[in-house]
């Protein structure tokens, strides 16, 4: 069950102001659509930005919109420019002095954290919230497949089209025209990847990530999950990708 979000003490209140960009206005919540998105009482649709929701399940919507709905809510975002779908990206603040509402959704284990949030800061804040929630096995994560094992490609396969999250042990890093392929077996045409794309490969190394330097070790890598010859996930941020064990 998602306890009281609204109020709740997480580790992230020490820093709620990591993800408070440049104000982009206010609003009263009308209705809830999904885990990520709110539909304001003047008719914008908000989308919350850096995370995702968690495949097949109902229940942190319902619990969030019995929490929020009604609320009188201030928007802070990167961008104000709307996604494709019409939707205002923001992190939401029900009040400034507590964490964003998706600090307080990660960590009551509501929601997974997308990784491709730019600013660092933010971005950590992001990652420990949902780490406590994992660690303390909340929400999602008192079920103990969220996270797929790299080396069983059928499984994650099984959530084609769906956010993942997917750890293992990187076996080689190698580039292909335009892109390099983070490996996690030998049978590329079937084994799970990653996929950077070149035009992310500035971004790692501003953030002093060496894809190279992925080789043998253990990593946990986040995002929506394709189907090209074996499974793959395109980082679109540098966040995605977080290492979790030494070689």
């Amino acid at each position: 069950m998602l306890l009281a979000v609204i109020g709740i003490s997480t580790s992230a209140q020490s820093a709620s102001a990591a993800c408070m960009f440049a104000a982009q206005g206010e609003g009263r919540v009308a209705d809830v659509i999904d885990v990520r998105t709110l539909r304001l009482s003047d008719g914008n649709v908000i989308r919350l930005a850096g995370i995702e929701p968690i495949a097949n399940s109902s229940r942190p919507t319902n619990d969030l919109f019995a929490l929020i709905a009604g609320r009188d809510v201030t928007l802070y975002g990167e961008s104000d420019m709307p996604d494709r779908y019409g939707r205002q990206p923001a992190f939401v603040f029900v009040d400034p002095a507590a964490p964003s509402l998706q600090a307080q959704l990660l960590a009551q284990g509501a929601a997974l954290a997308s990784g491709t949030v730019s600013d660092k800061a933010c971005a950590a804040e992001l990652a420990a919230a949902e780490g406590a929630a994992r660690r303390l096995k909340r929400g999602i994560w008192a079920q103990t497949n969220v996270i797929k094992n790299a080396e069983s490609p059928g499984d994650i396969l099984a959530d084609v089209g769906r956010f993942g999250v997917v750890e293992g042990r990187v076996l080689s890093v190698r580039q292909a025209g335009t892109v390099t392929y983070v490996n996690f077996g030998r049978r590329w045409t079937e084994d799970f990847a990653v996929t950077v794309s070149r035009r992310m490969m500035a971004a790692f190394e501003t953030a002093g990530i060496m894809l190279k330097s992925l080789e043998r070790r253990h990593i946990r890598v986040r995002g929506w999950i394709e189907r090209r010859g074996g499974p793959r996930i395109e980082a679109l941020g540098v966040w995605q990708i977080e290492v979790v064990g030494d070689k």
